[in-house]
C-alpha cells in the first residue's frame, strides 16, 4: 500500500509519488524535506465559496510561504483549541461583516421574518454587485415570459384510475368492519383460545392496513422543466446563478465497501452536469483507513482523464464500471469520428486504474503488526480506528484541480473525524453531522446531497432536477429536501427477496408526496441546509377572516401583501435576501436589542455558539442563507477550523443530534431526521425523473438481506420507545394528520411480527388438533368473506394500475413481508426491548457491497448462517407436518371430515406459498440445506408436534365400557 506523509510534526527525508506527469505509479517516489505545518494551497477568491485546494501537482504550502512539490497528506490538528486560536482572525471579522450587513439591510427596509426579524444579504458578495445583477436579471426576465414560469408542476393521477381505487378502499373498510364484527360476535366454543388469538391478530392486521393505506390517498406525479431552470439561472455566456451544492459520500469499512465501488461513486459526482465551481464532494472515511485515503488519491488522478471524456461525448452513466459493462450499442447517437478511439483508450486507462486499486486492496489484507507506516517512518494516524485525530485532505480544489484539457474540476475533500475512547460517536449520523460542519466551514453550499458509497449518479442532471424544486421561488422556501427513489443494479431477474422495494418507492412515497412529502430514506436526497440547522420554514401569508378584518386585519394584510410582493421580486435572482429563518429563535434574551449595541452582538454570538458549538467561523456560516465563506478568511485558518469542528468533543453541550443535523437515537437516523423536519412544518418533494437519478447495490443474498431488514426494523423499534415517537411527539407543530399516520406505521410495523408469527403457526395447530378458528358459517357470512377477499385483490390490482408496478413485484413484496416479519422484524422487537429495558446495545453491521464478479448471481445462492433463519424454517416444517397429519386424519375419519379440512389446508398453503422464496434460498443452487438449519428446524418442529400429540392427539379416541363398574361381565 502506498502511504503518504502526515503532518504530525517534525521533519525528515520522505518518499512521495510523483504527480508531474498526471499519473501515479506504485513505485515512483522522490524524496525531500517537508517542514512542519503544511496546509494545502488555496486561492484568495473566497467570495463564491472556494476552499483550500491542491494545484495540479498537489502543491503544499507552508505558513511561511514556501512551496514544496509533494504528495498529498491529510492535515492533522495540533492546537488544543483551534477555535480560540483564530477566532479573532475569522470569527470576529465574519461576525462584524454579518452585523454590518444586517444593519444595512434594516436601513433599506428589509423584508421581515415570520416573527418580525430580517436577515442580512448573502455574505460573500458585495451589496452593489447584488443590486446591479438583480436589476439586470429582473429587467431581462420581464422580456421573456418563460423565465417567470414555474420550474416544476404537480401531475395528478387520472381520475379514471384514482377514483375507483378510493372507492374500493372505502368499500374494503366497510367490509372489514362487518367481518370483524362477525368474528367478535361468533366465537368458537370448542377452540376458544385459538379463536381469541386469531381475532386479536386480525384486529391488529386491520389497524396496520389502515395506517399503511390511507397515506396513499393522494398520490401525485411531478414534472420538472430543466430548460426553464437554465433560462432563469444558467444562461449560456453568463455566470451561472445556480446554487452551490456540497455532496457527501460516507464509507466505513473498505473491505465491506470496496474502494472501487466508492471510486465509481466519486467519479460520477465529479462528472455531474453542473457548474464545476458549484460542486464540492466530501468523502467521509469513518474507519480512518489508509486504503480509502490511497484509493481516493488514485481516483482524483483518474478523474483528470475521465471527466473530460464523459463530458465531451455526453456519456451516461458517468460511473466507469457501469458504463463499460453496459450491453448496449455504444455507437448509437455518437457521431464524432474520434469517439471509438477515445473510448478504447479510456477503457484501457480504467482497467489500469482498477489494477492499481486492486493492488492496494490486496496489500491492505495483510496488516503489519506495528500498523501502517508512512514513507517518512511515522505511523498512520488511523491505525487505531477508535483512537485517532481528525484528518482532512483536499485532493482537488479551485484552480488546483485541472483535467487533462486544462478545465477546472469540482472540489474533492477527504474527511476522517476524530475519535477518542469515552466519547459517543453516533455512527453514521455523527459522521454526517461532521461533514455538515466541515463543508460549512470550507465551502458552505446552500444545498447538500448525501449518497451512500455504493450509490452512484446514474443521471448526470440529477442535481438540476432537484434545483427545479429547491430554487423555485414559490415552492423552494418551504422544501426541506428532495428525495429520489432508490434503484439498484445487480439484482436477479426475479428479484427473489424484493430488493428493489418497488411497492415502497413507487406507491407509498408517491402517496406521501401528495400530503407533506416522502420520508427521508437515507441516500439520494438533496437537503436545504437551513432545514438541517433546525430552523422552521417561513409561514405563508393567509387571507384574514371576517373577524380579523374587523379588528385591523386589513392593514396587516396589506403589509403582508407588500412583503410577499417584495419576496417574489427578490426571488427572481439567487442573491435575494428573503428571510428563511430568524435570529429570535436562537438569540435568547436579546429580543429588541439593537445591533448597534456591541454587548447585544456578543450575547447573540454566545447564544449561537451554545446552539451550534464553539466555532465562530461555523456560526457565521449558518447566517449565510445562500452559502459562501467570509471574504476575509484565509486558507490556513479555514483548514484549522475545519479540523476543530470534527473533533470528538465539539458537539458537547450543543444541540447537534437533538435539534440540529442528523438526529441521534436510532440506527435509522434517516427516518428520525426527516420526521423532525416535517414536524417543524417543512415539506419534502419526491422526484422521479425518467432516467433514474441514482443507482446502487443491494444484498441479494438471503442472510445479508435479512440482516439489512433487521437493522431497519431495529431502528424503528428504537424510535417507537423514544421521545420522538410519532404517537406522541410533535403535536404542537405543523405535521399533517395523514403524514403522522405514515410515520406511526413506519415505527410500529415491526410489532406486526408478533401477530404474524401467531397467524403463521395457527394453521399447523388447527391441522394437528382437528380444531379450527372459524365456526360453521352461514350463507350470508360466506358472502362477507368472499367480499373481503375480493376487496383485497381489487385494492392491489387498482394500486398496480395507477402506479405502474407489476404484479410480480407486488407479489414478491407480499412474500417478503411475511418472510421478514417472522424473522428480522421479530428479532428486532426483542433486541429493541433489550436495549430499552436492559440497556443491552446491538452492534451495527455494515451491509456488504461487494460486486458480483463471479457472474450468474453467485452471491444469490451463497449460504451464510444466521439465527434469523430458524423461525421461518421451523414454521415451514410445522405447516408441512400439519398438512400431512391433517390429510391423514381426514382419510381415516371418512368423507364428513373433508369439508373442515379444506379451510385448514387453505391457510397452511397460504403460509407455505408466502415462504416459498425463503425455501428456495435455503436449498441454494444444488438444493442442499446446511446441516445446522435442518437440525434446529427438525428439532423444534418435532418437539412442538410431540407436545400436541401428548396433550391432544389427533387420532380418534374410541369410547369403551367402564370396567371398574361392571367388571368382567361387561
Amino acid at each position: 500500500m502506498r502511504s503518504w506523509r502526515m503532518n504530525t510534526g517534525g521533519s525528515g527525508n520522505v518518499g512521495h509519488p510523483k504527480y508531474d506527469s498526471g499519473e501515479i505509479g506504485l513505485s515512483k517516489y522522490d524524496s525531500g524535506e517537508i517542514p512542519r505545518g503544511y496546509v494545502p494551497s488555496v486561492t484568495n477568491s473566497q467570495m463564491s465559496g472556494e476552499i483550500p485546494g491542491a494545484s495540479p501537482d498537489h502543491h503544499m504550502m507552508s505558513p511561511t510561504g514556501n512551496i514544496s512539490r509533494r504528495a498529498p497528506f491529510p492535515y492533522v490538528n495540533h492546537s488544543p483549541n483551534p477555535s480560540r486560536e483564530f477566532s479573532g482572525s475569522i470569527g470576529n471579522v465574519a461576525w462584524k461583516e454579518r452585523v454590518d450587513g444586517w444593519k444595512m439591510k434594516q436601513d433599506k427596509g428589509a423584508i421581515p421574518m415570520t416573527n418580525g426579524t430580517s436577515i442580512a444579504p448573502s455574505e460573500g458578495r458585495a451589496a452593489t454587485d447584488i443590486d446591479a445583477s438583480t436589476e439586470y436579471n429582473m429587467e431581462d426576465a420581464l422580456l421573456n415570459d418563460e423565465t417567470r414560469q414555474p420550474l416544476s408542476r404537480k401531475v395528478p393521477i387520472a381520475s379514471s384510475k384514482i377514483n375507483p381505487y378510493r372507492m374500493v378502499i372505502v368499500l374494503r373498510l366497510v367490509v372489514l368492519s362487518i367481518f370483524l364484527h362477525y368474528r367478535l360476535t361468533n366465537p368458537v366454543r370448542n377452540a376458544y383460545p385459538l379463536w381469541l388469538l386469531s381475532v386479536i391478530c386480525e384486529i391488529w392486521f386491520a389497524l396496520s392496513w389502515i395506517l399503511d393505506q390511507f397515506p396513499k390517498w393522494f398520490p401525485i406525479n411531478r414534472e420538472t422543466y430543466l430548460d426553464r431552470l437554465a433560462l432563469r439561472y444558467d444562461r449560456e455566456g453568463e455566470p451561472s446563478q445556480l446554487a452551490a451544492v456540497d455532496i457527501f459520500v460516507s464509507t466505513v469499512d473498505p473491505l465491506k465497501e470496496p474502494p472501487i465501488v466508492t471510486a465509481n461513486t466519486v467519479l460520477s459526482i465529479l462528472a455531474v452536469d453542473y457548474p464545476v465551481d458549484k460542486v464540492s464532494c466530501y468523502v467521509s472515511d469513518d474507519g480512518a483507513s489508509m486504503l480509502t485515503f490511497d484509493a481516493l488519491a488514485e481516483t482524483s488522478e483518474f478523474a483528470r482523464k475521465w471527466v473530460p471524456f464523459v463530458k465531451k461525448y455526453d456519456i451516461e452513466p458517468r460511473a466507469p464500471e457501469f458504463y463499460f459493462c453496459q450491453k448496449i450499442d455504444y455507437l448509437k447517437d455518437k457521431v464524432q469520428p474520434s469517439f471509438v478511439k477515445d473510448r478504447r483508450a479510456m477503457k484501457r486507462e480504467y482497467e489500469e486504474f482498477k489494477i492499481r486499486i486492486n493492488a492496494l486492496v490486496s496489500k491492505a489484507l495483510k496488516v503489519p503488526e506495528e500498523g501502517w507506516i508512512m514513507q517518512d517512518g511515522t505511523p498512520w494516524p488511523g491505525n487505531n480506528t477508535r483512537d485517532h485525530p481528525g484528518m482532512i485532505q483536499v485532493f482537488l480544489g479551485h484552480s488546483g484541480g485541472l483535467d487533462t484539457e486544462g478545465n477546472e474540476l469540482p472540489r474533492l475533500v477527504y474527511v476522517s473525524r476524530e475519535k477518542r475512547p469515552g466519547f459517543q460517536h453516533h455512527k453514521k449520523a455523527g459522521a454526517m453531522n461532521a461533514l455538515v460542519r466541515v463543508s460549512a466551514v470550507l465551502t458552505n453550499g446552500q444545498y447538500m446531497l448525501n449518497l451512500d458509497c455504493d450509490h452512484y449518479i446514474n443521471n448526470s442532471k440529477a442535481v438540476r432536477e432537484a434545483m427545479c424544486f429547491l430554487m423555485d421561488p414559490n415552492l423552494g422556501p418551504q422544501v426541506c429536501y428532495v428525495q429520489f427513489p432508490q434503484r439498484f443494479d445487480g439484482i436477479d431477474r426475479n428479484d427473489r427477496y424484493a430488493n428493489r422495494n418497488t411497492v415502497f418507492f413507487d406507491i407509498n412515497l408517491r402517496g406521501l408526496d401528495g400530503i407533506q412529502g416522502p420520508v427521508y430514506v437515507g441516500t439520494g436526497c438533496v437537503f436545504n441546509r437551513t432545514a438541517i440547522y433546525g430552523y422552521e420554514p417561513p409561514i405563508k401569508a393567509k387571507k384574514p377572516g371576517f373577524l380579523a378584518s374587523l379588528c385591523g386585519g386589513k392593514k396587516k394584510a396589506s403589509k403582508s401583501k407588500k412583503r410577499s410582493s417584495d419576496k417574489k421580486k427578490s426571488n427572481k435572482h439567487v442573491d435575494s435576501s428573503v428571510p428563511v429563518f430568524n435570529l429570535e429563535d436562537i438569540e435568547e434574551g436579546v429580543e429588541g436589542a439593537g445591533f448597534d449595541d456591541e454587548k447585544s452582538v456578543l450575547m447573540s454570538q454566545m447564544s449561537l455558539e451554545k446552539r451550534f458549538g464553539q466555532s465562530a467561523a461555523f456560526v457565521a456560516s449558518t447566517l449565510m442563507e445562500y452559502g459562501g465563506v467570509p471574504q476575509s478568511s484565509t486558507p490556513e485558518s479555514l483548514l484549522k477550523e475545519a479540523i476543530h469542528v470534527i473533533s470528538c468533543g465539539y458537539e458537547d453541550k450543543s444541540e447537534w443530534g437533538t435539534e440540529i443535523g442528523w438526529i441521534y437515537g436510532s440506527v435509522t437516523e434517516d427516518i428520525l431526521t426527516g420526521f423532525k423536519m416535517h414536524a417543524r412544518g417543512w415539506r419534502s418533494v419526491y422526484c422521479m425523473p425518467k432516467r433514474p437519478a441514482f443507482k446502487g447495490s443491494a444484498p441479494i443474498n438471503l442472510s445479508d438481506r435479512l440482516n439489512q431488514v433487521l437493522r431497519w426494523a431495529l431502528g424503528s423499534v428504537e424510535i417507537l420507545f423514544s421521545r420522538h415517537c410519532p404517537l406522541w411527539y410533535g403535536y404542537g407543530g405543523r405535521l399533517k394528520f395523514l403524514e403522522r399516520f405514515a410515520y406511526i406505521n413506519t415505527t410500529i410495523y415491526p410489532l406486526t411480527s408478533l401477530p404474524l408469527l401467531v397467524y403463521c403457526i395457527l394453521p399447523a395447530i388447527c391441522l394437528l388438533t382437528g380444531k379450527f378458528i372459524m365456526p360453521e358459517i352461514s350463507n350470508l357470512a360466506s358472502i362477507w368473506f368472499i367480499a373481503l377477499f375480493l376487496s383485497i385483490f381489487a385494492t392491489g390490482i387498482l394500486e398496480m394500475r395507477w402506479s405502474g408496478v407489476g404484479i410480480d413485484e407486488w407479489w414478491r413484496n407480499e412474500q417478503f413481508w411475511v418472510i421478514g416479519g417472522i424473522s428480522a422484524h421479530l428479532f428486532a422487537v426483542f433486541q429493541g426491548l433489550l436495549k430499552v429495558l436492559a440497556g443491552i446495545d446491538t452492534n451495527f453491521t455494515v451491509t456488504s457491497k461487494a460486486n458480483d464478479e463471479e457472474g450468474d448471481f453467485a452471491e444469490l445462492y451463497m449460504f451464510k448462517w444466521t439465527t434469523l433463519l430458524i423461525p421461518p424454517t421451523t414454521i415451514l416444517i410445522i405447516n408441512m407436518v400439519g398438512v400431512v397429519a391433517g390429510t391423514s386424519y381426514a382419510i381415516n375419519s371418512g368423507y364428513q371430515s373433508w369439508g373442515p379440512l379444506f379451510g385448514k389446508l387453505f391457510f397452511a398453503f397460504w403460509v407455505i406459498v408466502h415462504l416459498y422464496p425463503f425455501l428456495k434460498g435455503l436449498m441454494g443452487r444444488q438444493n442442499r440445506t446446511p446441516t445446522i438449519v435442518i437440525v434446529w428446524a427438525v428439532l423444534l418442529a418435532s418437539i412442538f408436534s410431540l407436545l400436541w400429540v401428548r396433550v391432544d392427539p389427533f387420532t380418534t379416541r374410541l369410547a369403551g365400557p367402564n370396567i371398574q363398574t361392571c367388571g368382567i361381565n361387561c
